[in-house]
């Protein structure tokens, strides 16, 4: 298994437990890097970082775009895994600079992985049509005013 899909999976994997528990994400991964066997390359460790603190930083904007590309789907009842697939395929390919076959590629095998049977063609589905949109997700994704 490459590294980087590897690393998308403990990403994910932390990224399910962070919502489900609201446990703090710094711990969460540093569990899931230490549990991984064998390691992650540094490399790859640190893209799981990456992917883990963009999602948790832009999480109301990935939502925003999420309920504008599956209107039918409330983003809080959309299953937790496919929430967390959808936000990481929108994070990469908006701030990452993922291609976005790449990443609608993994996302897909993701849920083939994860996700319930329906799970491939949702994430599919919408992913999809934010290709087919003409927006720039690299505009819709600002980052969050932080406050002291």
């Amino acid at each position: 298994m490459k590294a980087r899909h590897r690393a998308r999976r403990v990403a994910l994997q932390a990224l399910y437990e962070i919502d489900v528990t609201k446990h703090p994400p710094g711990q969460v991964l540093a569990a899931r890097l230490t549990d991984e066997e064998p390691p992650l390359s540094r490399e790859a460790a640190d893209f799981a970082r990456a992917i883990v603190h963009g999602v948790v930083l832009y999480q109301t904007q990935l939502d925003d775009i999420i309920a504008r590309f599956a209107p039918d789907w409330p983003v809080d009842q959309i299953a937790v895994i496919d929430r967390n697939i959808l936000r990481m395929a929108l994070w990469e390919t908006g701030l990452e600079g993922t291609p976005l076959k790449v990443a609608i590629n993994e996302a897909v095998e993701l849920a083939k992985e994860f996700g319930a049977d329906a799970s491939p063609r949702f994430i599919n589905g919408v992913l999809g049509a934010s290709t087919r949109s003409n927006i720039n997700l690299n505009e819709m994704l600002i980052p969050p005013v932080q406050s002291n």
